[in-house]
């Protein structure tokens, strides 16, 4: 009997970890609609190179790769979660208005690069000249890495 018990919880521990971590490519229309609306106004004329399903065990996100590039992150709702514009800069009108302005302060003529959005917590944000922010929810600066 024990080695029943032991098989079994053996084969229900695989079943778990093959359906965990599964990336699936699907097309844009395949996402929430939230996502599609992100990316029709912040995206606009951008060539998608490929977007996905990621499913783990209790999750699931989407992300796109645009062919310059850049890439998008979403929660399974559509959310943003984020915004990674290696060769371009992350669309003003994505970030909240205290952080450009706290950014415009400081940092003036230096692109937004990346924002993510860290579990509901804050932001970090990632500039043009390698300085990185992190805010939290109530858009207060709380690091600053050089």
């Amino acid at each position: 009997m024990k080695k029943f018990v032991l098989l079994l919880v053996t084969l229900v521990s695989f079943s778990f970890t093959s359906m965990a971590d599964d990336d699936k490519p699907i097309r844009v229309s395949e996402m929430p609609r939230q996502a599609q609306k992100f990316i029709e106004t912040h995206f606009k004329g951008q060539t998608v190179a490929l977007a996905k399903m990621e499913t783990d065990f209790m999750s699931k996100s989407y992300d796109v790769i645009f062919t310059n590039g850049d890439k998008l992150e979403f929660d399974k709702k559509g959310h943003w979660t984020k915004v990674d514009c290696e060769h371009s800069q992350v669309p003003t009108a994505v970030l909240p208005v205290a952080i450009q302005k706290y950014i415009g302060q400081h940092y003036g003529r230096s692109k937004v690069k990346q924002i993510e959005l860290t579990d509901r917590k804050g932001y970090e944000v990632e500039l043009s000249n390698g300085v990185e922010l992190k805010f939290n929810k109530k858009f207060q600066v709380i690091d600053i890495d050089r």
